[in-house]
């Protein structure tokens, strides 16, 4: 029964499979399959009080409860909250014991779970004991079968499953991933600054090309920090699809008015550095936020750069012998 299940699931079930160790009648192992996650036995579903259960783990999602596919309103949280209030909730959430007795920890399943709590009724749970590696691989299993988490909310839960402490074989597992995949990822969340993504969010109709792309245009210097987030203030009104795309013209129109051989940077607001092939100069606007440290800059600019060159000439040194 239990293999024509598996076959019957996405392929990150398939990869839990095959990691996992011979089968065993104790729980929470990290190696065990995390399929008992989704087809617990009966025996293991309880109406549980929704302010008994908590969240857990690393966010999976931008926008806390909008549907990534926002043209289908059966997947929006309005209806799936009048859904259970009409027929019941059909699906039941993924819960483990919390540390603090008589209190539960949500592994997947928050939108069901805010919206028993709104109705004032129990949330049917599947109470299982599980370690925190293999409660993550049921969480990005159930991301999987439901399919919508957009490019870049997977790159987000990536990012946040590495700042937890696991390592890149698990986030792999965990989102379904080959090496090239994890590391399309990693350029969009090492490149595109958090704050950024913050303010275009989701983006669900946004996949790869365009999230590559601007990380490109971010790493090459074309777009900046203060510049994406000046440009997105006055796209409030857009979608998060259509703030990429601003971003993208934005970074073309800069492309086109700056010339190849000369490069503007911005590390924070008031500070510019730019690079051509005759020299590298710095500015730094003595008023505003960072007025502050434009005057220290001042006093010790002489020592940063002398200091610098010693190490600069160090390693020319090293190099050489």
């Amino acid at each position: 029964m239990a293999r024509k299940s598996l076959q019957e699931l996405s392929g990150i079930a398939n990869a839990i499979a095959r990691s996992g160790a011979k089968p065993t009648d104790k729980l929470a192992r990290t190696s065990a399959p995390a399929l008992g996650a989704l087809q617990g036995s009966l025996a293991s579903i309880r109406e549980i009080d929704p302010q008994l259960i908590d969240d857990w783990g690393p966010t999976d999602r931008l926008e806390e409860f909008t549907a990534v596919n926002s043209e289908d309103d059966s997947e929006g949280y309005e209806a799936l909250k009048e859904s259970i209030s009409g027929s019941g909730q059909q699906v039941p959430i993924l819960v483990r014991r919390s540390t603090t007795e008589g209190r539960f920890q949500a592994i997947y399943g928050r939108r069901r779970l805010r919206a028993c709590r709104e109705l004032g009724i129990k949330v049917r749970a599947n109470v299982q004991d599980l370690d925190d590696a293999t409660a993550l691989l049921a969480k990005g299993l159930e991301n999987a079968a439901r399919r919508n988490l957009s490019f870049y909310e997977k790159a987000r839960f990536a990012e946040a499953i590495r700042e937890a402490g696991h390592d890149a074989t698990t986030v792999r597992q965990v989102l379904n991933l080959s090496k090239s995949g994890l590391s399309h990822l990693t350029k969009v969340t090492e490149n595109v600054p958090k704050r950024v993504g913050d303010q275009i969010g989701a983006a669900p109709k946004s996949g790869r090309p365009k999230w590559t792309a601007l990380a490109d245009h971010f790493g090459s210097g074309k777009l900046t920090e203060a510049l994406a987030l000046k440009t997105l203030e006055s796209a409030k009104s857009q979608n998060s699809d259509d703030r990429v795309e601003t971003l993208l013209r934005e970074a073309v129109k800069r492309g086109t008015r700056q010339s190849p051989s000369q490069m503007l940077s911005t590390p924070f607001a008031g500070v510019a550095i730019k690079s051509s092939r005759a020299a590298v100069s710095l500015s730094v606007k003595k008023s505003g936020a960072n007025a502050g440290f434009a005057n220290w800059l001042d006093e010790n600019l002489e020592d940063i750069i002398r200091k610098s060159y010693a190490e600069f000439a160090e390693m020319n040194s090293q190099d050489k012998n």
